[in-house]
């Protein structure tokens, strides 16, 4: 039996070249630079303009090598030798853009360290040769033994395994703390050793590293309570006591050295007016070959060769869908951004906390007429650097609270009050969250006490009878 029926039904359909461009959004200026190389290596129609002027040799500059220089030309050129190592080095009018950091070795000022505790030149030398040995993450990795017999071959001079554990708790003791430690469990220990062995929670911290290090790494919280005779609310301190220790001495100080940031908008104050601009605006410098353009318009009308023309017609479109995308990409970021300093313009002139008001993806999706979920990918890992330093464009996202005039405040200006207050409590009698919000609330801030619980834990602030036991 044959039966018709009569429905109605709506359907959204993306186009992969929508997915690619909501992609586009999420990018930050370096992943994009990343992205354009692998476009242009695999579409030979696209390139990039800023890569095709060369610096042309001036043939009548003296001082410049010509390419059809045979040798007889230039070994027997009289020009000196000192002209020749000057070039070498960089030219005043050709210094690179960004400064040149000095490189940091934390092995040269850990040496200097261990001279200035002891004259003897057997171990200092017994430490220079084991500091060298140290990793990057300043730990040794090394058994004593090995260690040792490496030492004797390099000196041709025998020399235990207990002299060099001599001289390696010498350099523990050096700065900065856990330094030479064999271990991820020592380099812990090391830096409870020198805390105030007094409070019971460094007391708990070290009898549990050493004898329940395992247990800790295994996640056997129940064995470590009852070996230890203390409840879940004694190892949560204890645990975050532990989660506040370095795991490797060095890290955070080659972090800071080596750690760039490329921001991704430029904001400039000039008089009562703010100026907003892309650190790099890349859509100008993108073109199509236009000897592969022509080539490709001239073989369609004489060649048979189908696959090869639609290949590059496929690669044609492909170019002039990407140079579209990245300069859609930048039209909507500055459209974005200016909205937020256009909200936000007390704060970008004052560099007050304070001013910072209130706003959420929406407000700005509003503003600008796109979808919340493009301002999100267009502010997601990505940073603005203002004349107060970099910003990263999440953290002028807040919700609001009203105060008890009435108006709507940020919840960054309470996290900011939380912290002078706790700043400069009694830290031998801190103050409770209650206190807190009896103390907010004289300042003007009506919040209840599971809101600045939630505001002190996202500050990565202890409860106040932790921040007692380490006054």
């Amino acid at each position: 039996m044959i039966n018709q029926h009569l429905a109605q039904k709506q359907k959204l359909k993306i186009l992969p070249q929508q997915i690619q461009l909501l992609n586009f959004f999420h990018l930050n200026t370096l992943e994009l630079e990343q992205r354009i190389h692998q476009e242009i290596e695999d579409n030979p129609l696209l390139e990039d303009q800023k890569n095709e002027f060369e610096p042309l040799v001036d043939k009548y500059n003296k001082d410049s090598v010509q390419d059809y220089q045979d040798w007889e030309e230039y070994g027997y050129d009289d020009i000196p030798d000192y002209k020749f190592e000057y070039g070498n080095y960089l030219h005043n009018d050709k210094l690179p853009e960004r400064p040149i950091t000095n490189s940091f070795d934390y092995r040269v000022v850990l040496k200097e360290q261990f001279k200035l505790t002891t004259e003897d030149a057997y171990e200092i030398t017994v430490a220079e040769f084991i500091i060298d040995s140290l990793n990057d993450c300043g730990l040794m990795e090394q058994k004593l033994q090995d260690l040792a017999e490496d030492y004797s071959f390099k000196q041709n001079r025998w020399v235990e395994a207990e002299d060099i554990e001599k001289v390696l708790a010498k350099i523990q003791q050096l700065e900065p703390v856990g330094i030479a430690a064999r271990s991820i469990k020592e380099c812990l220990l090391i830096q409870l050793y020198r805390m105030n062995r007094k409070r019971p929670d460094v007391r708990t911290a070290v009898k549990l590293l050493e004898d329940h290090f395992n247990d800790l790494h295994n996640r056997n919280m129940d064995k470590i309570k009852a070996h230890l005779l203390i409840d879940d609310e004694e190892l949560k301190i204890v645990l975050r006591l532990i989660a506040t220790l370095k795991m490797r001495p060095i890290c955070e100080l080659q972090e800071g050295v080596n750690h760039n940031i490329v921001p991704d908008f430029i904001i400039t104050r000039s008089g009562d007016a703010i100026e907003v601009q892309l650190y790099r605006q890349r859509s100008e410098s993108l073109n199509i070959n236009s000897t592969w353009k022509e080539t490709a318009i001239q073989n369609a009308k004489v060649t048979t060769d189908k696959p090869a023309m639609q290949y590059i017609k496929n690669k044609l479109q492909s170019a002039q869908w990407f140079i579209h995308a990245v300069q859609q990409r930048e039209s909507t970021m500055i459209r974005i951004m200016k909205s937020i300093v256009e909200l936000q313009h007390n704060y970008f002139m004052t560099a007050d906390i304070n001013q910072l008001k209130p706003m959420i993806l929406k407000n700005i999706a509003e503003i600008v007429g796109v979808d919340i979920s493009t301002v999100s990918r267009i502010t997601c890992n990505k940073y603005a650097e203002s004349p107060f330093g970099l910003l990263l464009l999440k953290d002028l996202f807040t919700e609001g609270i009203a105060n008890q005039k009435g108006q709507v405040i940020s919840n960054k200006v309470i996290q900011s009050a939380i912290e002078e207050v706790i700043e400069t409590e009694d830290k031998h009698s801190p103050y409770t969250d209650q206190q807190l919000v009896m103390i907010l609330s004289q300042k003007g801030f009506s919040v209840a006490r599971r809101t600045v619980a939630k505001y002190r834990e996202q500050l990565q602030i202890p409860v106040s009878h932790v921040r007692g036991l380490w006054a």
